[in-house]
């Protein structure tokens, strides 16, 4: 088996794929490429914008930070995608159908897992699960709409 990297970007579709040999690992690692790029960019519209507008010029160190910023930005939406994905694959495959209720407990799992990750506020925690699992629910539902 081996492993591999390519992508292609046409019009509205980007598409990468990931062959690392194990599935949970592919489509985690896709999620991550995909959403951190997503955030890179929604960065760099940022600070294009705010050169435009508010300096009319870059400085090197400005430069620096809008790169920082992207990368740091990138991973961090890249690696929520991916603990998703992976959230997603895994209760997929333990309940062994593919619907919504998927999307609503691995968003819930998601929210539930970041959050203990990140304080110890048990209230916080249960919301988070729930804003995790009612975001993921509806951006389902809108797939089901296209």
């Amino acid at each position: 088996m081996s492993n591999g990297f390519s992508g292609s970007f046409s019009s509205a579709k980007v598409d990468v794929m990931v062959d690392t040999g194990n599935p949970l690992l592919n489509l985690s690692v896709d999620g991550f490429l995909k959403i951190g790029a997503v955030a890179a960019t929604k960065v760099a519209a940022e600070e294009t914008y705010d050169i435009l507008i508010r300096q009319g010029s870059i400085s090197t160190q400005k430069f620096e930070y809008s790169l920082k910023r992207m990368c740091k930005e990138g991973a961090c939406w890249g690696a929520v995608a991916g603990v998703y994905v992976g959230m997603q694959y895994g209760v997929e495959r333990i309940r062994g159908t593919k619907d919504w209720k998927n999307a609503m407990f691995s968003g819930a799992l998601t929210g539930a897992l970041l959050s203990a990750a990140t304080n110890r506020n048990r209230d916080k925690i249960v919301m988070d699960a729930i804003a995790g699992g009612a975001v993921a629910t509806a951006s389902e539902f809108l797939n089901y709409l296209s």
